[in-house]
Order: structure tokens, then C-alpha cells, then sequence
């Protein structure tokens, strides 16, 4: 049933309107080999006070069987009851049909409280992670349980006019604090038991924004150059010392990734991923 499942979900997909195509190169390959196109499709109807949403993701290789296209498919329903929006989700692979992803959300914005549930339903599925969120204001705290180990873990996050703080307490606490200075400059600063990380974000002008960044007991520095192009089109560049430099460069529909493992000063190789997305 199943494999019937998927199979009628290709064929719809081939007849929806305005599916999303995207085409990937890997690791600088431009054989044919190495062409990854898939098929993206969606659609949401309504039914009473039900909202009905489903999708599915297609490899876009010409075959004659119809089963073996789908990669992942995914539904979901969502309905408002006594101020709770309510949404139901189910993720399910081609690769493991026999577990599915299930979240529940449960959200009343009027008194600012949210729980979400996450579980695997099928064979080795279970309970993974309950959360809840409540706002108090500016503050707001989330308790979270990974039913998996029974491990409880508290957040409480902050959000001021120019600050920001969150603390999580847990088996690896840490706390995370940023502040926009000025405008044009922010500092954030990120600290558990294993690492502390110090993030200084500088707007040089209106397309070019520097952010470095150190962490104390990797010792490791990295350093951000994000250029806006235009419209939604921008390159970012991160360079990480004796590591490598990766860019990523969107322009309108194409993305394109590069990352140059380097070495001092030499470069190691390049390897380039290149991705368009069409809407029919």
C-alpha cells in the first residue's frame, strides 16, 4: 500500500501546477552522471474547518517505474479550536516506509503558549521530544524532554530592545548573549563547558557586512564577508584559516557553492555544487 501511496503521489505531482525543479552539479562534476534533478510538489486544499496540505519530493529521471521516483513525501492538517491553532504533520522516506515522522503543534497566541511534540510511529519509532514554550513578555521559557534518554533540558531566552540572552540549563549548559551596540555593530558572544565563542558583526556600508568570529578553546578564527547584490542575490564568503574558504553565491534562481580546502596559503582543490530552481 505504500508503494501505491507513493506511486499515485508521482503522478499527481507530474500534472500539479507550478512544481519546483532543481538541478544540482556535485563536487564539480558536470557529467551527466552527476546531474541530481528532482521535483518538488505541493498543494493545499480546504475541507470545512480543516486545512489539508500534502507534498512530495520526485527524482526527475525518465523510468517505468513510477514507485521508485518519490524520495519523501509529506502531509499535514491543520484546524483552529477555542483559540488553539492545531497542526499535524507526517514526513514519511522512501527508505524507511515502514517509520514515519510525526509533529504535533499547539499554539494560542492570545496567551502565548505553545507545545510541540515530536515522534517516530512505525517499526523502532517511539516518542523523541516533547517542548513547550510560554512567553512572559520580553522573557520567555521552554522546557524540553528527549523522551529517548530521558534527558529535561530549560531554556529562557530574553529579547530586549538591543539585547538578546538565552540560557539553556541542561547536562551541557550554555548561554548565549548578543548586543547591537550601534546600528552598523553587534557583539554576541556564545559559552557552554566545552567552548566559548565571541562573534563581532560590523555593516561596513549598505551591500557589505564583516563578521569575524574566535572560538577560546579551539582557537579556531573565522571570518564572514557577506555582499548584497541586489534584490534577493548576495555572495558569502567565509574564510577559516589552514581549513578552507567556502562562498556561496545566489543569483536570482541559481545557487552556486564552492568550497577550496586551503592549506596556509595553498589551495587544496576546489569543489563546486550548482543548483537552479524553475516554477513552471
Amino acid at each position: 500500500m505504500k508503494f501505491t501511496l507513493f506511486a499515485v503521489l508521482a503522478s499527481t505531482a507530474h500534472a500539479a501546477s507550478r512544481p519546483q525543479l532543481s538541478v544540482q552539479v556535485r563536487d564539480g562534476n558536470f557529467g551527466l552522471d552527476e546531474l541530481d534533478p528532482s521535483l518538488t510538489w505541493s498543494t493545499q486544499t480546504s475541507a470545512g474547518d480543516f486545512d489539508f496540505e500534502v507534498g512530495v519530493d520526485v527524482a526527475a529521471r525518465p523510468t517505468n517505474d513510477l514507485a521508485s521516483l518519490p524520495r519523501s513525501a509529506w502531509g499535514k492538517v491543520s484546524k483552529s479550536l477555542g483559540g488553539w491553532g492545531l497542526k499535524l504533520r507526517a514526513d514519511v522516506e522512501r527508505d524507511s516506509l515502514d517509520c514515519f515522522g510525526l509533529e504535533l503543534n499547539a499554539d494560542n497566541d492570545a496567551i502565548d503558549l505553545g507545545f510541540k511534540l515530536l515522534a517516530d510511529v512505525g517499526v523502532g519509532g517511539g516518542f523523541g521530544v516533547i517542548e513547550a514554550s510560554k512567553g512572559f513578555g520580553a522573557i520567555t521559557v521552554s522546557p524540553k524532554m528527549d523522551l529517548s534518554n530521558m534527558d529535561p533540558s530549560l531554556l529562557l531566552a530574553f529579547d530586549g530592545d538591543s539585547t538578546a540572552v538565552k540560557v539553556t540549563a541542561s547536562k551541557s549548559p550554555c548561554v548565549s548573549v548578543s548586543q547591537q551596540i550601534i546600528s552598523s555593530t553587534g557583539l554576541k558572544v556564545d559559552a557552554s563547558l566545552n567552548e566559548q565563542k565571541i562573534t563581532l558583526s560590523q555593516k561596513l556600508n549598505a551591500r557589505n557586512t564583516l563578521t569575524p568570529s574566535y572560538a577560546i578553546q579551539s582557537r579556531k578564527f573565522t571570518v564572514d564577508w557577506q555582499r548584497n547584490l541586489g534584490g534577493k542575490n548576495s555572495l558569502k564568503t567565509t574564510y577559516t584559516p589552514n581549513e578552507d574558504i567556502d562562498l556561496i553565491w545566489k543569483d536570482d534562481a541559481w545557487t552556486a557553492n564552492i568550497n577550496m580546502p586551503v592549506d596556509g596559503v595553498k589551495v587544496e582543490g576546489v569543489n563546486v555544487s550548482v543548483k537552479r530552481d524553475v516554477s513552471f
